[in-house]
């Protein structure tokens, strides 16, 4: 039956009701692609697909069709997101490093084990595009200070965040949320706030570094209470 005799029969529009089976067949098109990718596009996604295809005139209907696969199909999948995050590993392989720096500088060795999870998933050649690098992400010229000649040694980049963090937690009276957020946002930020300053990325990034530690403490509670920190 045509869209016109349709029309005329349910007393719609024609141009509505066509609008209407545009976006049912967007909506389609879009399941469709979900189930060859094995994946689930974001609900913002297809949302904005449908919202793109009810504005577009009967014209540019291909066009929107087309710009809303295209962005279905670029959107990560949950599979290929929990790939990425575990790539890494859970830095298994460094926890003798880790609980050896965090002792010769007085840290925690289950803050430092979720400092570089949350700075880096645990990938030695993690490179950020603000030129931080390693592990824990140190900038050039914390690295240099720090001693670190190879950010991307994990053995060197430990040692230089360990020392840093050290630094750190002392230049904020042994805070180690402080410690935490001066690593993020620079000291400079938490001395004018007198503490944790009100950056959501920042104040997301302490909530989480100290949710790793905790779990880590959770499953490794031999080698927190051989730090003497039980």
């Amino acid at each position: 039956m045509s869209t016109a005799a349709i029309a005329a029969g349910a007393g719609v529009p024609e141009d509505e009701l066509a609008i209407a089976q545009r976006v049912q067949q967007l909506q389609a098109l879009i399941e469709q692609t979900r189930q060859v990718g094995a994946g689930s596009a974001p609900a913002n996604a297809t949302a904005a697909a449908s919202t793109t295809a009810a504005r577009a005139p009967a014209g540019d209907f291909a066009a929107a069709l087309q710009a809303a696969t295209t962005a279905d199909a670029s959107s990560p999948t949950a599979a290929q997101s929990e790939s990425a995050a575990g790539a890494a590993g859970d830095g298994g392989e460094y926890d003798s490093v880790i609980e050896q720096a965090a002792a010769r500088y007085g840290v925690d060795p289950a803050v430092l084990h979720g400092l570089i999870q949350q700075e880096s998933g645990f990938d030695p050649n993690a490179q950020s595009s603000a030129g931080a690098s390693g592990l824990t992400q140190l900038m050039p010229g914390t690295a240099s200070s720090m001693g670190v000649s190879n950010p991307l040694n994990p053995s060197e980049s430990i040692e230089g965040g360990a020392r840093y963090l050290s630094q750190l937690a002392s230049q904020f009276g042994g805070n180690t949320e402080d410690a935490l957020a001066a690593y993020n946002a620079g000291p400079g930020a938490v001395q004018q706030y007198g503490g944790i300053p009100p950056y959501a990325e920042t104040q997301s990034y302490v909530s989480k570094v100290l949710g790793y530690a905790e779990a880590y403490r959770q499953t490794h509670p031999s080698s927190i209470s051989a730090a003497g920190l039980a």
